[in-house]
């Protein structure tokens, strides 16, 4: 089956550009100018993935509007920010807003396409892992690998693609310190420490919506994180 991806780019150039290297790599591509005609054909149908740049003409945040949009539709639908906005403030509001990658515009091609390769063999791997490690028990936490669902105290916890396996790499190994590199390695994405930082501080956000408590994911100062719930 050929991957739907939603390509929402104001400027023209770009937009064909990059709409013509995803059409060459295999996919479908859907293009879109503006947040409006992008969110009328999401209303009937979401795509397998959606690169967003963040200023869409005079509208110039209605990517991360659009965004925060497609993430209360889906929880599993993979997001990246494709922008040449690159300040520290506009990375961590697009991943708090429930991206799973923000890129900048000087990326290279081949990465940008390994980088959307990772994101499907993470959503495929929640329909394919095997029977054995489908479900994983850690006190008040099931995370369900086939699903892609995680329940603390039997509470549905909302996880995006990429922290639904950040959280699956702590919890499989309670205690232990996971560095950036590791979680990485486990997530399949390869990002900086900055935004290793905001999916962490993401997921215990959602995590403290189920349960004000909640203080599993510790932070290990100049190490890393580990689980410490039993």
């Amino acid at each position: 089956m050929t991957r739907r991806i939603a390509l929402v780019e104001d400027d023209p150039a770009i937009r064909q550009n990059y709409a013509d290297a995803l059409k060459r790599a295999g996919y479908e591509v859907a293009a879109f100018a503006d947040r409006a005609s992008a969110q009328k054909t999401f209303a009937a149908r979401l795509p397998d993935l959606a690169i967003i740049d963040i200023g869409l003409g005079d509208d110039i945040d209605g990517g991360f509007t659009l965004c925060r949009d497609l993430r209360a539709a889906s929880a599993k639908l993979p997001i990246v920010f494709l922008s040449a906005r690159d300040s520290d403030f506009d990375v961590v509001s697009g991943l708090r807003l429930g991206a799973d990658d923000y890129l900048t515009k000087d990326v290279s091609l081949p990465q940008l396409l390994a980088r959307i390769s990772a994101l499907f063999r993470r959503a495929d791997a929640g329909t394919q892992a095997p029977a054995a490690e489908d479900l994983l028990h850690r006190g008040r936490l099931t995370l369900d690998a086939k699903r892609m669902m995680a329940n603390w105290m039997d509470a549905p916890v909302a996880l995006t693609v990429t922290e639904f396996w950040m959280v699956h790499s702590l919890a499989r190994h309670p205690g232990h310190v996971k560095d950036r590199d590791q979680l990485m390695r486990d997530a399949e994405m390869v990002v900086d420490d900055g935004t290793i930082t905001s999916h962490v501080k993401r997921i215990r956000k959602k995590f403290l919506a189920v349960d004000e408590k909640f203080d599993a994911i510790e932070t290990v100062y100049g190490m890393g994180y580990r689980w410490i719930e039993g």
